[in-house]
């Protein structure tokens, strides 16, 4: 079995040496697309110390921090694994995200200018149907950016703590499924209901559209979607 290959970014300055090393690990295991077929979830505790440039003991303290968050499992004798949910799982995190953004966008409605605002539309500008069929992999970045920024923009940090619980496994299911049936297309079009529900700040319109917008990926997951 080969080992995952993670994207380390430079741990910087500042803080512990382990809690940087907790923080590039984790900011590269939520960067993984975890939900791919081909997706190879066991981690080289070598090469990461390799990578990294330390050693090991730094380096085991804050994988033993991501397997107490549930992010890596530990086995001994085994190795390191990105812990991927179940089918089951993954429907009940997209269940309790579309609660989290719908707030969130209520919220929106409540708490951001004018230009914040302005900004989703901005973001989404540069995309029609002929434009995603080209450019999916790019609009796949854009769609996860659409939905992150509206928790940003609810101004609200404790329900932005309780999403980003739920980023990994929601970004990785939205990434695998944007490309399959019609979705990117719809996606376009429930976009572009939502931000124009928020500027004209429809409280109880925004929050429907941003609920039902990911309720319909749970659907989609529950109906195509195969996993182990």
């Amino acid at each position: 079995m080969s080992n995952l290959q993670l994207e380390i970014q430079p741990i910087g300055d500042g803080f512990s040496l382990k809690s940087r090393i907790y923080e590039s690990l984790k900011a590269a295991i939520m960067d993984t697309n975890i939900y791919d077929g081909d997706a190879e979830l066991r981690l080289d505790e070598r090469k990461l110390s390799e990578q990294f440039g330390i050693s090991r003991t730094p380096l085991r303290e804050a994988l033993a921090r991501l397997d107490q968050e549930g992010l890596v499992r530990i086995v001994p004798r085994r190795g390191i694994y990105i812990v991927r949910k179940s089918k089951a799982e993954i429907l009940e995190m997209i269940t309790v995200w579309a609660a989290l953004e719908g707030m969130a966008a209520r919220l929106v409605t409540l708490n951001a200018s004018n230009e914040e605002i302005s900004s989703l539309r901005t973001l989404c500008s540069t995309f029609d149907g002929e434009a995603v069929k080209a450019r999916i992999d790019e609009y796949s970045d854009t769609n996860i950016r659409f939905h992150q920024v509206i928790l940003k923009m609810s101004k609200c940090d404790l329900l932005n703590d309780l999403a980003q619980s739920l980023f990994m496994h929601v970004r990785a299911i939205r990434a695998r499924t944007i490309s399959e049936k019609d979705r990117a297309d719809k996606s376009i079009v429930d976009h572009m209901h939502i931000i124009e529900a928020l500027e004209e700040r429809d409280t109880e319109l925004a929050e429907r559209l941003v609920r039902e917008h990911t309720l319909n990926l749970k659907a989609h997951v529950e109906r195509y979607v195969e996993m182990d």
